[in-house]
């Protein structure tokens, strides 16, 4: 496994509990935030996604041009492509008419594709190796694939499957619970249980987000859109300030 050969200092962070806590909440927000523009304000599914794209880009850019670790920059990306992940999501979905099933078999294509391609061209798709502006863009474009992909495979298994928010949040929570186990208690691929649990944190926030502010009719809480957003992002402002992260360590 070969590393890039121009590194700079690791700008993602160290991956900890603190960590995993916040990219639930920030994949919540995603849910909640996408929604609240693209359904609340009624901008529609294709302006919230160039919306959110916009965004996303120029947090991307700011991100790969940053010469150190900044966490609150890091985690404005990481909400960036999921809110983008949920507006692109639903407009596949629902707008172009390919439904949950067909979006979750495209997307994940897409991001297998997306690691296929990173590891080719680097080498390692492992967040240890994160230290060169090729390895940061394949990073954060698989990122967003991943984010994308779990937006649809939670309103899939929700919706389609006929789990509920509350089922499918159980059905993912446990499916994290096993990759942590398998993490402590197994040799398997720290590369691959990272990505698989990076993946699954973002349909649980999904569900999760839907549960929030769905109608109680359909098995939500009914909470403002805007107020949900506004308490996750309360949340993870106050775990920024109270639980300093480091940077990753390269390898």
């Amino acid at each position: 496994m070969n590393a890039p050969s121009e590194t700079s200092p690791s700008k993602v962070p160290e991956v900890t509990l603190v960590f995993w806590i916040i990219k639930i909440a920030a994949t919540t927000l995603g849910e909640t935030g996408g929604d609240a523009v693209s359904m609340s304000m009624k901008l529609g599914y294709l302006v919230g996604t160039a919306i959110f794209a916009a965004v996303f880009v120029v947090a991307v850019i700011a991100q790969i041009k940053a010469r150190k670790f900044h966490p609150f920059l890091y985690w404005t990306t990481i909400i960036a492509t999921t809110t983008v992940g949920t507006t692109m999501a639903d407009f596949a979905d629902r707008s172009l008419g390919i439904g949950y099933a067909g979006g979750s078999a495209l997307l994940f294509c897409l991001l297998m594709m997306s690691l296929a391609v990173w590891h080719r061209s680097l080498g390692s798709v492992s967040v240890d190796y994160i230290g060169s502006p090729k390895a940061e863009m394949f990073y954060w474009v698989t990122i967003m694939f991943s984010q994308t992909l779990g937006t649809a495979l939670g309103d899939w298994t929700a919706d389609s499957a006929g789990f509920g928010y509350l089922g499918s949040a159980v059905v993912f929570g446990a499916l994290l619970a096993f990759v942590a186990v398998a993490a402590f208690k197994t040799r398997l691929s720290r590369t691959l249980l990272f990505w698989a649990a990076f993946i699954l944190t973002r349909p649980l926030g999904a569900v999760v987000g839907d549960f929030l502010d769905k109608p109680v009719t359909s098995g939500g809480l009914a909470l403002s859109r805007y107020t949900a957003s506004a308490l996750l992002l309360t949340f993870i402002v106050a775990c920024l300030l109270i639980f300093k992260q480091k940077a990753g360590k390269q390898h």
